[in-house]
């Protein structure tokens, strides 16, 4: 929020979302003029934590999730997308040469199999400092990564999705899964809080399902079958969820699969994918256009619908498992950026 968000006047989609200005937008929006509505998209996309443990799995998922978050705005064509990619390695360390080898090779395939560009990019490639501290030599290695960055001409400026809840009656949450179950957790945000390292990480198995995505949510939004939209590479599932009640200050109950044990890795993996409201009574539509695309059942998870009672509740097999105010989750969401503020500016005025 330091910068100008309204700068040249053409701004059409910001980080802000919804009346309460909720910092949680997919993608960033321009028109091309003013007057017309045709427009502009970016978005970002980058996962250097799962580098740790497979570099080229990073490589993919940033492209997975860049162009998960450019598909809350209308795009004609997946090839009508364009990347850009900025490289950082330790490269001369042991290993961090084959490790660029192998991602930049995972994320070329990728790139091609989509039919996607990557016409600019940059490279830092000695990420490493070295220093002496008490008499003994130490120094910091940066893993492999890439942040990708996705370009796209927007059809119409009007139709771009937020994460917003709408309010209303017999309205529908989908969960889109392309990791098909699979729930994995290494690099993820939860294994990061516990300290945890290892174990297989998120990573893009079928570029197949990723365009089939693309094409999905596309029709989705032209069809107007769509109220909000909201990726969940960053955080897993239940942040997604709880960034969209955030924006809507609408409550959820959420109808979990599974016994209760393997919970933690559905709620908090960061496999690709994203979470949708969908119109009232137009479920049935919206799968058999989903599966009619190329995106096998398994992918498409019903998960309950909103309430008023602005709590976030889970359930397994009709018992409740987690209830909690949707307002006093946004106050422990919003506490780091209150510390970081805290330390930039002046600590009063971030009280």
């Amino acid at each position: 929020t330091i910068g100008d968000r309204t700068i040249s006047g053409l701004v059409v989609r910001d980080q802000m979302v919804g009346p309460w200005q909720t910092p949680v937008a997919d993608c960033a929006v321009t028109a091309s003029g003013f007057e017309y509505f045709v427009g502009e998209a970016m978005a970002l996309g980058e996962r250097p934590t799962v580098a740790v443990i497979d570099a080229p799995a990073s490589g993919r998922l940033a492209i997975a999730e860049a162009i998960t978050n450019i598909c809350a705005a209308p795009i004609l064509r997946l090839s009508d997308i364009a990347l850009s990619a900025n490289w950082m390695a330790a490269c001369g360390e042991p290993g961090e040469d084959a490790r660029l080898f192998d991602t930049v090779t995972a994320v070329s395939t990728l790139a091609q199999a989509l039919g996607i560009p990557i016409p600019v990019g940059k490279d830092s490639l000695s990420m490493k400092t070295a220093w002496q501290e008490q008499g003994k030599a130490r120094r910091v290695i940066a893993p492999v990564s890439v942040n990708i960055t996705a370009f796209a001409p927007v059809a119409d400026t009007r139709r771009v999705l937020t994460p917003q809840l709408q309010p209303g009656e017999g309205s529908r949450l989908l969960l889109v899964d392309l990791g098909r179950g699979r729930n994995r957790l290494g690099g993820s945000a939860l294994a990061q809080v516990f300290r945890l390292s290892g174990g297989p990480g998120a990573d893009l198995d079928d570029a197949g399902l990723l365009a089939a995505f693309f094409q999905g949510m596309q029709l989705l939004n032209q069809s107007e079958l769509m109220l909000a939209y909201h990726d969940r590479a960053d955080g897993g599932l239940l942040a997604t969820a709880c960034e969209m009640a955030f924006a809507g200050r609408c409550g959820m109950s959420l109808d979990l699969p599974g016994t209760g044990s393997d919970l933690l890795p559905f709620l908090f993996n960061e496999e690709p994918g994203a979470l949708l409201q969908l119109r009232p009574g137009q479920e049935q539509a919206a799968l058999a256009a989903l599966i009619g695309l190329g995106l096998p059942e398994d992918t498409l998870v019903d998960l309950g619908t909103i309430n008023l009672s602005k709590t976030l509740d889970l359930r397994v097999a009709g018992r409740s498992m987690y209830s909690r105010d949707i307002m006093e989750l946004h106050r422990i969401w919003s506490r780091t950026t209150y510390h970081m503020q805290a330390l930039r500016d002046n600590p009063a005025c971030a009280r």
